[in-house]
């Protein structure tokens, strides 16, 4: 998922710079940690169920025996996937060993894959097998195909966004274990002590705002983007009016400056026939 350039500074000195200023003083990041990871998995859940939803409704619905069946092509065809790109993994670390035996556990999934679909074919009129029967994956939201093959599935499952979101679902789960205590902690720590201490000042608690912080930072970036835009308009304006003027200014010397040159010759025309 491209979430754009990262706006922290990423330098171990600073990171050696909090664990040290975080041990004097508990600044509960975790928590804040903790809602933002909770903010990607709400947005992956919701596009899981929209996915289903859409599913449900435009693929053919197929009776409780062989949607058994195909559940159960799904399930070894990601236990094949699965096995595939950690024995990958283990192979480009060196471990050679490791990587032989799973590939011979997926050489026997391989094999109850094979009878698996020979049943869910048998179960259903040639027409409805050829029709792409598709899945959800419960973990990142992106589809899978019962025809899918076995390279097919190593990439998903080996991929940057399954195991990003396998990362962030374990993180968020090791958070939550001790949320509740930490929250308590944190709100004891705004009565307790001094808010305008050590930047406090100011600042009020919002255990309902996800991503506070990092939500307050992109707003006030986009207000000022949003400022910088409007008085860079502004300044266009100006300029675009200034110059206007100025033209119009140069062309209203000119027009007098024709007519003086006109009254002039005329007088003297005027004069010449007198004479």
């Amino acid at each position: 998922m491209d979430l754009g350039e990262c706006p922290k500074i990423h330098d171990l000195a600073l990171r050696a710079d909090f664990e040290n200023a975080q041990k004097s003083k508990d600044h509960f990041y975790d928590l804040d940690a903790m809602e933002h990871l909770q903010a990607f998995i709400s947005d992956c859940d919701r596009r899981t169920e929209a996915a289903k939803q859409r599913l449900a409704e435009t693929q053919e619905e197929l009776s409780a025996e062989v949607a058994v069946k195909a559940n159960s092509v799904h399930e070894l065809q990601e236990q094949i996937g699965q096995k595939l790109a950690k024995a990958e993994q283990l192979g480009a670390e060196g471990f050679v060993d490791e990587s032989m035996k799973l590939m011979e556990e997926v050489d026997d999934l391989r094999k109850k894959k094979l009878e698996a679909e020979q049943e869910y074919r048998n179960s259903m009129p040639a027409s409805s097998y050829q029709q792409q029967k598709l899945r959800v994956c419960e973990v990142c939201s992106a589809y899978l195909g019962i025809h899918d093959n076995d390279r097919r599935l190593a990439d998903h499952f080996g991929g940057k966004l399954h195991l990003g979101f396998i990362k962030i679902r374990e993180k968020l789960m090791d958070l939550e274990k001790t949320a509740d205590k930490r929250k308590d902690e944190r709100k004891k720590a705004f009565k307790d002590k001094d808010r305008d201490d050590e930047g406090f000042s100011g600042r009020r608690y919002r255990e309902h705002y996800v991503g506070g912080r990092e939500l307050d930072r992109r707003s006030r970036r986009h207000r000022s983007k949003s400022r910088e835009r409007r008085d860079n308009r502004d300044k266009e304006r100006k300029d675009r009016d200034k110059d206007r003027e100025r033209r119009r200014s140069r062309s209203k010397s000119r027009d007098r400056s024709r007519r003086s040159h006109r009254s002039g010759s005329s007088d003297k025309k005027r004069d010449r026939e007198r004479e």
